[in-house]
This record gives structure tokens, sequence and C-alpha cells, in this order.
């Protein structure tokens, strides 16, 4: 009996730490959330029980202007129709060489695939180097570098992106089965052969489907890379929220894209990625 009872002992000692815990790190979450929300209250301009009453005011006027001139919206639409394809051009040029990049460093930082071992840590920090910069700004130095245009947005996308799906690719190859590696080993094949037949085939579909995800994230990275004069429809949006009202339907007519392309796109990719994963299409 009392063998019985020392495991329940410490199974209940257990809960009660688990709940210790819990409780700790709430207080501490509240604690933050309270504090934090200080601080930024305390550095506003204006109030923010003053200001969150008119957080719908500005899109009530642009809406209202936009339903007063809905004429002029498909001829916007075809108008910004270009600058968005330049945008899409940027997103998917930046993921592929992001995508190859990101391939090569997960290789070079994965234990047991890596060519040079005690290399790793030097790929992996400089992973987190790539992830830890903003794609705003790097794009920003590199405006001041080279002028504006697409080129710094997909420079800036292509860092962000190589040290993001670098990461995620590393992962994936670290759950590999090495089986198939040691036998292409045991055959006299070289280092290259074995990551691409024995690892490749393995980890293709999931670095597929978080390289469509990325795609979509870079989208919406050059599109807001265009307020900083990387071009795209993003810098078609600055230059009508700048000129105000006049302009509104405008603004609507280059949401609207914008909504319409990440929803096609969204859709496409989550398709994509389950036939990819699982075999199978979603519904």
């Amino acid at each position: 009996m009392a063998d019985a009872a020392l495991p329940a002992a410490d199974y209940l000692a257990l809960v009660r730490r688990k709940r210790l815990y819990g409780a700790i790190l709430l207080v501490l979450f509240i604690v933050l959330m309270a504090s934090g929300f200080q601080v930024a209250d305390g550095r506003n301009a204006g109030s923010f029980a003053n200001g969150i009453t008119h957080v719908f005011d500005f899109p009530k006027e642009i809406l209202s202007e936009a339903l007063r001139d809905w004429r002029n919206l498909p001829g916007f639409v075809v108008k910004f129709f270009p600058s968005l394809i330049e945008t899409l051009n940027i997103a998917a040029v930046a993921t592929l060489i992001g995508g190859v990049l990101a391939a090569v460093l997960a290789v070079f930082s994965t234990r047991g695939l890596a060519l040079w071992p005690r290399a790793i840590p030097v790929f992996r920090r400089a992973m987190d180097v790539m992830r830890a910069m903003p794609e705003i700004v790097v794009a920003l130095v590199l405006i001041f570098l080279l002028g504006g245009g697409p080129v710094p947005a997909m420079i800036a996308i292509i860092v962000h992106t190589s040290g993001a799906l670098g990461k995620l690719f590393s992962e994936v190859a670290e759950n590999a089965d090495l089986k198939p590696v040691e036998g292409l080993a045991s055959t006299g094949a070289g280092w290259l052969q074995r990551i691409w037949f024995g690892v490749g085939p393995q980890v293709a579909p999931n670095w597929s489907s978080y390289a469509l995800l990325r795609f979509e994230i870079n989208i919406r990275a050059s599109a807001i890379l265009g307020f900083v004069g990387s071009g795209g429809i993003g810098y078609d949006l600055k230059t009508a929220l700048q000129w105000g009202q006049g302009k509104y339907d405008q603004v609507v007519a280059i949401f609207l894209l914008l909504f319409l392309t990440i929803v096609l796109v969204d859709t496409f990719s989550d398709k994509a990625r389950a036939r990819l994963v699982r075999g199978r299409v979603t519904p």
C-alpha cells in the first residue's frame, strides 16, 4: 500500500507544481501587458481612450468616397494591374532565389548531412541574422545605396526568405531517414549524390509546401515595401493615400486587387500544399 501511495503523491505534487508555474506565468503576462500598455499610451501623441472612438473614421471616409465614385473602380483596377504584376514578380523571384539559398543553408546546417560538420554553427547563426533583419530595414539601406525600384525590395525579401526557409528546411531535413544516405555511401556515392537521391525525395514535399507558404508572405511583404519606394503596387497605394481626398477610389481599387490576388494565391497554394504533403486536394 505504501508503494502504491508514493506514485500518487508524486503525481499530485507534480500537478501542484505545474499549476504554480502556470499561475506565475499568468501573473507575469498580465503585469507585462499592463505595464506595456501604460508605457505605449504614455508615449502616444494622443489618448488611447479618446482615439479608439475614431478608429473607423478614416476607413469610413475612404469607403464613402469609393461608393460615391464606384464607376471609376474598374478603370483603376485595369490601371494598377501592371503594378500588381510587378509586385507578384518581386515576390516570385525572391521566393525562388531565397528558396534555393535556403536549401543550401539547410543542408550545410543539418546534423548528419552537413559537408563540414564543424561549420554547422556558422551556417545556423547566419540564418539567425537573416531572419532577425526586417525586410523594410534592409530595403531602406539598399534604396540608399542603389536607388528606388524593385531590386532593393527583391534583395531584402531574398535575405529574409533565406533565413526563414533555411530554418524550416533544416528542421525537415533533420527528420529525414538516413538509411538511404548510408546505402548510397556504401556504394561509393559522393556527398552531393547522397543528398540529391537520398534526402531530396524525402524532403521535397515539405520543402515545396513551405516555399508556397513563403510566397504568400512575400506578396504581402513586397506590397508593404512599396511604401518605402521599392516599386510595385505598394508604391501606388502610398501615392494615392498621400493625395488624400479625391483619390480614395484609387485606394479602394488597389486594396481590391491585393485582396483578390491574396485570396487566389492562398486558395491555389493551399490545394498545392495539400497535394504535396498528403497526396490529395482539399475540398
